[in-house]
């Protein structure tokens, strides 16, 4: 595909550098920081064009009229929409999706369609971000959880710890341990090495195991890769912007909200927009602070502030002062793998949620859902089953009979509203989402081209 994007911030960077590892991928990038792109063209493998993202000649030296996909991810609102709005009306680009964080906007879908703003995909960063935390918490013990299947189906990964039910045991022992509850392993990652999930494969401390389960049935393996932890009832948000007032807005009916902002200002206005949560103008990263507000009781420490140092900070001194559970943003995903392996539970790197909902609009075949894992290295995808057994190379066959690469599982199959964790002879029938969970992203091809429709 050429793909244009517009944008080199974090995000833009990080989306940029994901589809540059495809060999089939053509990436322009477009941003008014020349710095910034001669830095990103002696990394990636891009071209580069420098100007304003929504004037018609930047777009147009950038190749927009050939373009495949527009993805406008600057920090403003207006640019991406009038660039989609440009794109759309000179050069006839065909996908068109625009980052747009304001609610204002995003709260009235009819504004955005061919005779109003060309825009046919809308992702608030925020919102996502927001979304996953909300799983985090409702999930201890979770470092991911990603739904699949309109809901019906999700993936988490946890770590598994001395003490845990399964720890010690093989994976063909989980249904004795798990009951009527049905869930599929998909892979086991010991350090940076992946173990394959084979029946006989030992459960070790330290593991993270991610597998697919029912969405009412994730709490239940979390337990069983864990010591049963209680329910989250209070939770501490240090910062007050876009991302923590959602999250306090969404959880303030069914647990103890309290919110640190460090600007007085903002803290007041957060504080009208809340019905039940508390709020207080201070910094999170002051111990006294902390202790006054029972730190030690705290079930979950999320620090979301626009400060990547101030929250990694605050995180670190919340787990030692006796937080349950410590979160941090970090805008750079090396940092993420670095203080995971300290004293922070879960590090939370927007990009990477951002770009599951851009790939989804690029793979190729009936592909309606992708989740990045491991950084970028690994890949969890919905795909639609498409055609009769003549026409497909899926379809009518079990699961063992598809030619599938090394490293790539279907772990789930959802056939209208019943959720069937796959077998070797389960058999695929046209109109299935498969979930499948890819090892290495590198062999994403292999799996669009055998979910793609052959000749008659």
């Amino acid at each position: 595909m050429k793909i244009l994007i517009l944008g080199a911030g974090q995000v833009g960077r990080t989306v940029a550098r994901h589809f540059s590892r495809e060999e089939a991928n053509d990436v322009t990038v477009v941003d008014s920081d020349e710095e910034v792109l001669r830095d990103l063209q002696d990394r990636l493998d891009v071209h580069t064009v420098a100007g304003n993202a929504s004037y018609p000649s930047v777009l147009q030296a950038a190749g927009a009229a050939e373009a495949d996909l527009l993805v406008a991810l600057t920090n403003s609102d207006e640019v991406n929409m009038i660039a989609c709005e440009v794109a759309y009306r000179l050069f006839r680009t065909p996908t068109k999706i625009a980052r747009i964080r304001s609610a204002e906007y995003t709260s009235q879908p009819q504004l955005f369609s061919e005779t109003a703003i060309p825009v046919d995909v809308f992702i608030s960063p925020e919102q996502l971000v927001t979304e996953y935390l909300e799983r985090l918490i409702h999930h201890p013990g979770a470092l991911q959880v990603l739904e699949f299947a309109s809901g019906k189906v999700r993936l988490a990964g946890a770590r598994a710890e001395p003490g845990g039910a399964l720890v010690g045991h093989c994976l063909r022992e989980l249904p004795e341990h798990l009951g009527k509850t049905e869930a599929r392993v998909v892979a086991i990652y010991r350090g940076a090495r992946i173990v394959p999930p084979e029946g006989d494969t030992v459960i070790e401390a330290g593991d993270e195991v991610f597998f697919l389960a029912a969405r009412e049935d994730v709490r239940r393996v979390i337990d069983e890769l864990r010591r049963e932890e209680a329910h989250v009832r209070r939770i501490l948000i240090a910062g007050g912007g876009n991302i923590g007032l959602r999250l306090a807005r969404s959880l303030e009916r069914s647990a103890q909200i309290k919110l640190i902002e460090h600007d007085s200002r903002r803290a007041r206005l957060v504080s009208e927009q809340l019905e039940n949560a508390i709020v207080l103008a201070g910094d999170a990263a002051d111990e006294e602070l902390l202790i006054e507000e029972n730190i030690d009781s705290t079930d979950v420490f999320v620090a979301i502030t626009n400060s990547e140092e101030a929250n990694i900070l605050s995180a670190m001194l919340a787990k030692r002062l006796g937080a349950r559970k410590v979160m941090a943003l970090v805008n750079r995903p090396s940092y993420a793998d670095l203080i995971e392996s300290g004293s922070i539970d879960v590090a939370i790197t927007p990009q990477v949620i951002t770009i599951g909902a851009l790939l989804a609009h690029v793979r190729r075949g009936d592909v309606v859902r992708v989740h990045s894992l491991r950084r970028g290295a690994a890949e969890a995808i919905e795909v639609v089953a498409r055609g009769e057994e003549h026409s497909s190379r899926v379809v009518g066959r079990t699961v063992e009979e598809i030619a599938l690469p090394e490293g790539a599982a279907i772990g789930a199959i959802v056939r209208g509203e019943e959720v069937i964790m796959a077998h070797h002879d389960t058999r695929v029938q046209t109109n299935d989402h498969l979930i499948l969970f890819l090892a290495d992203r590198r062999h994403i091809e292999t799996v669009e081209r055998l979910f793609m429709r052959t000749a008659p």
